[in-house]
């Protein structure tokens, strides 16, 4: 079959995989767990196809770059990464094409894999890759409107995958030796919102597959799981749920709250926090902030500051806000750099005391703990029941339990000892 033209976007996953059967290819990721996802359903569509997979571009016949372009700095990371392989066999796919084809075109010439294609083309295959780690897509886009955020015109509106589909996929995952299974979505606790079922409906049927694994859920925004908390707050009841809630704020102003177009208020963000804490006092809380927003005071910047003070989470990703196209605009001047630098400083620096707060007082103890990936030879991470990293410095089978001595706390996670080994079924 004819390859498609550098240039054109076909849609019949035939035309677009057919000219790399066979060859070496190479695949580079950025962003998301979903654009990994996307890359592993990838990987086995093309190795159906008889085409191998190599460590390096240097290595492949052809290469497939799955783009991210969240942020603005990320965008230029894409552009400059394009331009070095422009004289390759080139496939792009992820988000970038999807809403800025032209500034991909701009530096190269490359066929475009829509991420549908991926997972029309997938459907057909629907095997897995054996890993300590699997990762389940269980919805595409959103039902937000945020105004900072070009992802949900690059992703479009939620579409919830079948629950078979992805407990399926699941099994499968579990059945080749995963023992974490990952959730994601662009917005996870939306799931089933179109189709008239729930997260905590789907979490159920999930973690009913027998096996030895765990399942971590991935991003929720506060709007969509106010609807379901006490059903979602019931569901990680489950032995099988990671305490682990990623639930990002984006700040701790409801007036700044109100331009991003979020849908919440802080104190609802904090009731989610507290109905969790409430349940699980251990849970640990992962959550988002965009510092240097328009419009945003250093009155504003402080109430973010002081929420991570109530809350205290375990981990806190910052972000500086730069404008994407087809967001805004907002009558305010975007802040100089400067500012943002300062704010994300500041934000993180107190993050971090927060996290030695937490974290101090759990050096000397022992937790139980399971293997999750190897790092390196004779190195590997494990989690705790509340999704908390520890490196242990052995060469452990992934899937192994462990009671582990925390004895160093690295603010993101903590280097452990084994003291003894724990069966599966204890």
């Amino acid at each position: 079959m004819e390859a498609p033209r550098p240039g054109k976007t076909p849609t019949d996953p035939e035309r677009i995989f057919a000219p790399l059967a066979g060859k070496r290819v190479y695949i580079e990721t950025y962003g998301c767990a979903y654009n990994f996802g996307d890359t592993a359903n990838l990987v086995e569509v093309l190795r159906h196809r008889g085409s191998s997979i190599v460590g390096s571009p240097d290595e492949a016949e052809a290469v497939i770059v799955n783009t991210c372009t969240v942020v603005g700095p990320t965008e230029r990371r894409m552009l400059r990464r394009l331009s070095l392989l422009r004289d390759r066999e080139l496939y792009v796919t992820g988000c970038m094409p999807l809403v800025q084809r032209e500034a991909i075109f701009s530096v190269c010439s490359p066929v475009v894999i829509p991420p549908d294609a991926i997972r029309e083309a997938y459907l057909s295959v629907r095997t897995v890759a054996p890993g300590g780690i699997g990762i389940v897509q269980v919805a595409l886009g959103c039902l937000g409107h945020c105004t900072y955020c070009i992802t949900r015109r690059a992703r479009g509106p939620l579409v919830s995958f079948p629950e078979s589909e992805i407990v399926e996929k699941t099994r499968a995952f579990v059945a080749a030796g995963a023992c974490e299974i990952q959730l994601t979505a662009q917005d996870v606790s939306a799931y089933g919102c179109d189709t008239g079922t729930s997260l905590p409906v789907l979490l159920s049927a999930v973690s009913s597959i027998p096996g030895n694994y765990r399942i971590r859920a991935g991003m929720m925004n506060p709007a969509t799981v106010l609807p379901v908390l006490d059903d979602l707050v019931d569901a990680f009841a489950s032995d099988r749920m990671f305490r682990f809630l990623h639930i990002p704020v984006q700040s701790g102003s409801d007036r700044i709250l109100e331009k991003m177009g979020r849908g919440y208020t802080v104190e609802e963000f904090e009731d989610i926090v507290a109905a969790f804490r409430a349940r699980y006092p251990d849970i640990s809380i992962a959550t988002d902030f965009i510092v240097g927003f328009p419009g945003e005071t250093n009155e504003d910047f402080s109430q973010s500051l002081a929420l991570i003070g109530r809350i205290r989470p375990a981990k806190v990703n910052v972000t500086r806000y730069s404008k994407r196209p087809f967001t805004g605009p907002f009558p305010e001047k975007d802040f100089p750099d400067s500012v943002k630098k300062d704010r994300s400083r500041a934000l993180n620096a107190y993050a971090e005391e927060q996290y030695s707060l937490t974290n101090q007082p759990l050096v000397g103890t022992t937790v139980s703990c399971m293997v999750t990936e190897k790092l390196r030879p004779g190195s590997v991470m494990a989690r705790t029941d509340t999704y908390t990293g520890v490196v242990i410095g052995e060469d452990l089978s992934v899937g192994s339990h462990h009671a582990v001595v925390l004895t160093r706390d690295r603010k993101y996670f903590f280097m452990g000892r084994r003291v003894r080994d724990i069966p599966h079924d204890e």
